[in-house]
């Protein structure tokens, strides 16, 4: 993608963000106004129904949407993984909508009787490139043309856990992808169109992409939020997050270990900003920050036993460009989030060891991420 094009999807993505917090911000204010606020006194109020991350049960929500872009361009490259998009929806907690998740959740999390689960549903595209876009021959000493055009749903559970006498907030996720590899994916054209309006150099080499082929993807992932460390008197709290997945497929077969470490306020709000798989990542929803704002900065690692990866070893029913991967990879992550109400930002910066021999330098990109509830 361009950096013209890749700055204006930023740009867009922000403004979005902003618009998109006004009606929270109409609705709170209505609901500020004693007149316009028909809510019964205290007396009269029902029990709390609280999940284990302290958010109320949805009332008349929607869920959360999320729109997520990645590129290289970001961290001023333009190689190898050079574009991912996602747009997705997440439900809101479903224990108190749904007896039979109330039942499922009791018998998978009996630790736990506040244990929680959301649905979603989501939409992608990744676009992988060699570093010389000029050349139209194959490229034999470098990584393959190829687009990965993919819908998904996932399951998101959360409960509480004590480990080694402390208590763990514990994130359960299970994502089904559905896709196409190959010209159905739409990628050549997808970086044609973007090349073509950002006044970015023409990719001279689609004709050697990795050929159409069904793909599936079934990954689950284990996130391990501690309890947030407060400093004193200070205005700013930490905790980690260990992280541990696996992913199975004909597009990707890997085993992830990773985790970071936050330093901010109101770090309940999530665990982490999301990123697009097969990186170890956040949630694409939040729980609604009632007062002021949540925000923090953080920093991590992460390491990958990658036994297949079809954008490296090629066509797995067909014979295509493929180079020798890498077995290991390891990934170092940093950037910043902020929250507001019903509302995140997130830029995250992604740094990446070689993925296959021959590559002349390690991978780098940036991730923009807006999610706001309704």
């Amino acid at each position: 993608m361009g950096a013209r094009g890749c700055r204006y999807l930023c740009i867009l993505a922000v403004f979005a963000f902003v618009r998109l917090v006004q009606p929270e911000t109409a609705f709170a204010d209505d609901a500020a106004d004693p007149a316009a606020d028909p809510t019964p006194s205290s007396d009269s109020a029902p029990p709390s129904t609280s999940g284990p991350t302290g958010d109320p049960a949805p009332s008349g929500q929607t869920g959360t949407f999320t729109f997520q872009i990645e590129n290289d361009l970001i961290a001023n490259a333009d190689r190898n993984y050079t574009s991912g998009v996602r747009i997705g929806w997440t439900s809101p907690a479903l224990r108190n909508q749904l007896q039979w998740v109330g039942d499922a959740l009791e018998w998978i999390y009996p630790f736990d009787a506040d244990a929680d689960a959301r649905v979603g549903i989501h939409l992608g595209q990744s676009i992988y490139t060699p570093e010389d876009l000029s050349k139209s021959n194959l490229i034999e000493d470098d990584r393959p043309y190829a687009g990965w055009l993919y819908i998904g749903v996932t399951l998101n559970a959360e409960a509480d856990q004590e480990i080694l006498t402390m208590p763990f907030d514990t994130l359960d996720k299970l994502e089904l992808d559905l896709g196409m590899v190959g010209p159905a994916s739409l990628a050549e054209q997808t970086q044609r169109f973007v090349h073509k309006y950002s006044d970015s150099p023409d990719p001279k080499g689609w004709d050697n992409q990795l050929d159409n082929e069904p793909g599936v993807v079934l990954m689950f992932e284990r996130n391990w939020r501690s309890p947030a460390h407060d400093f004193g008197g200070l205005p700013v709290e930490a905790d980690f997050i260990p992280t541990a997945g696996v992913s199975l497929g004909n597009v990707n077969t890997s085993a992830s270990v990773g985790s970071i470490l936050r330093f901010g306020q109101g770090l309940e709000v999530d665990y982490g900003p999301p990123l697009i798989q097969p990186n170890l990542a956040g949630v694409t929803y939040i729980d609604r920050v009632e007062a002021g704002y949540a925000w923090y900065i953080f920093g991590g690692f992460g390491g990958t036993f990658v036994a297949r990866n079809i954008f490296l070893d090629g066509n797995t029913f067909s014979d295509s460009h493929s180079v020798d991967k890498k077995l290991l990879v390891g990934s170092a992550t940093a950037g910043l989030a902020v929250a507001w109400r019903g509302a995140r930002l997130a830029l995250t910066h992604v740094w990446r060891t070689k993925e296959f021999d021959g590559q002349d330098q390690p991978d780098r990109f940036g991730s923009l991420s807006v999610s706001v509830r309704f």
